[in-house]
């Protein structure tokens, strides 16, 4: 935090506080609510909007103060030159109350303390990681990352002297000790320090899994949480969140989503969050109010609307998939399977059954043959559509490796997994059966 008196419009450490929600009612009988009965009024007051009985949408750039010495008094909060803070709707850069009721049921899912949203899943991650680097600082991350995060580390940040230091999705405890000894020695000789441990969790697109509590013992043990400037654990939850995975029950500190995936789910919006405690937050907030990037109202609405259903929707997509992945592991055309509910793997299987709640719907599929063999599949499709994305009601394929990862050089897609006999499969909320007859047809084209 700054010292002195603090320009709100322009200020990067000191967030713009929202406005103070009602006491909020979590338990009932003694029991604590789960998350699908708080999505349907969590956050919202039908009395502050005409007795509406779901928050409409407020498009609006600006927020009145009721007074003069109401603008003040809020200021004064805002710069410093009060004690106590100040609460309420200013500008919506800043929040609304769309934004902020979606927020509120966001950390629901996680268990968090604060969460925010961006206008899309990128902007949360880039602003995330802006907001903890600095020139000579070092990233720590798994692979594979999604091809635009793993290109915003190598690419962007580079340009302002931060550098990178990353490592497989499973590795172990050693491994992870040596990778971050690397990564204090780095940081080191550039004169900054190592940031922010960012994982992903099941990669994308092999569903590699990373063992979150031994990252943090690691970043633990190297002292890297200690001193003025603590090194946060981030995780992209994507694939599995909110229902099939908490990495913060596991100790991460930073939860984000693409929200245009399964919150979403229904293929019709773009957006972003993160989650964690309001330590974390803070000072991804105070960013967010100076460069912007905040969801917009409309897109906040639509979301509070597919929470309602989020459970239900990710609880058809994971039958399917078992379902749908029972089949194709018995095709004589199929070499293989990344998906969770099917780990061959003893120290994956391991991690699975620590950190994961469910298998999910999106997984890969390696078929016997190369590039051709998959797009003679992909082509053939007539239920699944040919498309990126993943975590939405209809069933999507995508080929990665010509696709959403054909930045990432060839060698680095070999070595983790992302061949060219690859295909990424999300599967949504139609027929089971059906599915299976469209992935069997297609495979007899192959």
């Amino acid at each position: 935090m700054t010292d002195g008196p603090v320009d709100q419009n322009s200020a990067t450490d000191t967030p713009t506080p929202r406005r103070k929600p009602k006491p909020e009612r979590t338990r009932i009988g003694g029991r604590e609510m789960n998350p699908s009965t708080l999505m349907m009024g969590h956050g919202y007051d039908p009395a502050l909007s005409e007795g509406s009985l779901k928050a409409p949408i407020f498009l609006t750039s600006t927020f009145a103060f009721e007074s003069a010495a109401a603008g003040k008094r809020h200021f004064e909060g805002i710069t410093g030159q009060r004690e106590g803070g100040a609460e309420g709707l200013v500008y919506s850069r800043f929040n609304g109350p769309n934004q902020e009721i979606l927020e509120d049921r966001l950390a629901v899912w996680d268990g968090a303390e604060d969460a925010l949203t961006f206008s899309s899943g990128m902007t949360a991650i880039c602003i995330l990681m802006l907001a903890y680097v600095s020139s000579g600082d070092v990233i720590v991350h798994s692979g594979p990352l999604y091809a635009a995060s793993e290109g915003f580390v190598s690419k962007v940040l580079s340009k302002f002297n931060v550098t990178y230091v990353d490592f497989p999705a499973g590795a172990s405890r050693e491994e992870l000790d040596a990778v971050l000894a690397k990564a204090k020695d780095q940081a080191r000789e550039n004169g900054g320090k190592v940031a922010m441990i960012y994982l992903e969790s099941p990669g994308n697109p092999t569903n590699a899994l990373v063992d979150v509590e031994a990252v943090k013992e690691a970043r633990d043990g190297a002292g890297l949480s200690d001193g003025e400037s603590p090194c946060p654990i981030a995780i992209d939850n994507t694939f599995l969140g909110p229902l099939w995975q908490r990495p913060l029950d596991h100790g991460a500190d930073i939860v984000a989503y693409s929200l245009t995936k399964y919150v979403g789910g229904h293929s019709d919006l773009v957006a972003g969050s993160i989650a964690g405690a309001k330590q974390w937050m803070d000072p991804v907030r105070a960013l967010r109010n100076t460069m912007g990037g905040i969801v917009d109202p409309n897109t906040a609405w639509m979301l509070l609307r597919s929470l309602e259903t989020v459970e239900l929707r990710m609880q058809r997509a994971g039958e399917n998939a078992v379902t749908v992945c029972k089949f194709l592991a018995g095709h004589p055309k199929v070499e293989g399977l990344g998906y969770l509910g099917m780990i061959d793997d003893p120290r994956q299987q391991d991690i699975y059954e620590r950190h994961c709640l469910g298998a999910g719907s999106t997984f890969s599929v390696f078929l016997k043959g190369g590039e051709a063999e998959c797009f003679r599949f992909l082509d053939s499709l007539v239920i699944a559509k040919l498309a990126v994305s993943l975590g939405g009601t209809e069933t999507l394929a995508s080929h990665p490796a010509s696709m959403t990862h054909l930045s990432v050089p060839h060698a680095r897609r070999q070595r983790l997994r992302i061949t060219d006999n690859l295909v990424r499969i999300s599967i949504g909320i139609e027929d089971a059966d059906d599915l299976v007859a469209d992935f069997e047809q297609a495979l007899e084209k192959v």
